[in-house]
């Protein structure tokens, strides 16, 4: 066999007959299509599996911050129009798979006619009447069990600020010199066990509510900072921006699991500055309510 023949005998040449190694071409058209693919594998999980999700406000303290970042699984309820990361169906009746919230579970919702997700905890369930009476809330007539008042200091950063006008009275400084946000808290204990604790902080609007009746296939959600809190007591139009009473469960976004970090808003562009950037002692918090032996 001739050299000429062995050296075609299907390698690639190493150099060109100049000596100069080709160039490959970059395939731009397989770069988009593997870019595409792994942009519908993120939009994918995040409708049908799991989804993170930033904590923008305090109505959900004493526990969840502003600066939480969350998990929210989002087949425990199987999935609705709203399951997509993105709000752009119509409204659809009915879940694929849907299984009801278990009561007391911290859900995400997004209410009729926006597309703002809030987060908020189920306290009522279809068919049951539910009423707030100075600050008590009541299922079917019967009052949810409370306990006493007691506080809880929160250190104050640039994300929990502990405004006066919000706060009045609760800024103080702890024996270690900090700045904390003494909040009085009561714990309720739902009819299935659940407990968590939720801010006291005197007559609102909100203590006085109902009674309603939930429809079939609705659920009534409420913040844990009661008295700050827009949620199914108050209207959905300005300016409360609540979610209008109780809400149908398509709305239903997901579950809330756990804190995956949680940022004070310390921090500046300076690196030295980013360890003050997020809160300690806050990651792999669950989220799921304790739970009283039955």
């Amino acid at each position: 066999m001739s050299e000429d023949v062995a050296l075609d005998s299907g390698q690639d040449p190493v150099e060109t007959q100049n000596g100069a190694t080709p160039k490959r071409r970059t395939d731009w058209w397989a770069e988009v299509r593997g870019i595409f693919w792994l942009i519908l594998a993120v939009l994918g999980f995040h409708t049908f599996i799991a989804k993170p999700f930033y904590i923008p406000s305090e109505s959900m303290l004493p526990g969840l911050e502003i600066g939480d970042q969350l998990v929210v699984s989002k087949f425990p309820y199987g999935w609705s129009f709203i399951s997509p990361t993105f709000h752009l169906l119509p409204f659809i009746h009915g879940r694929l798979f849907g299984h009801m919230p278990e009561r007391g579970d911290v859900v995400i919702v997004t209410p009729p006619g926006t597309e703002t997700d809030y987060i908020k905890r189920l306290i009522g369930l279809p068919g049951e009447t539910l009423q707030v009476k100075g600050g008590v809330v009541f299922i079917n007539g019967v009052a949810i069990k409370r306990g006493p008042i007691h506080d809880v200091l929160i250190p104050v950063d640039a994300n929990t600020k502990c405004s006066p006008d919000v706060y009045p009275g609760a800024l103080e400084t702890g024996t270690d010199g900090k700045m904390y946000c003494r909040l009085p808290l009561v714990t309720e204990t739902l009819p299935n066990g659940r407990h968590y604790d939720t801010v006291e902080l005197g007559y609102s609007r909100g203590d006085d509510y109902g009674p309603v009746k939930i429809p079939a296939n609705h659920v009534f959600l409420m913040g844990d900072n009661r008295d700050r809190s827009s949620d199914s007591r108050f209207p959905l139009a300005a300016p409360d921006f609540g979610l209008g009473g109780p809400v149908p469960w398509e709305y239903l976004g997901g579950r809330a699991e756990f804190i995956t970090f949680s940022k004070s808003g310390n921090g500046t562009w300076n690196p030295l500055t980013w360890g003050q950037s997020f809160r300690g002692g806050r990651a792999g918090t669950s989220l799921h309510p304790a739970r009283n032996p039955q």
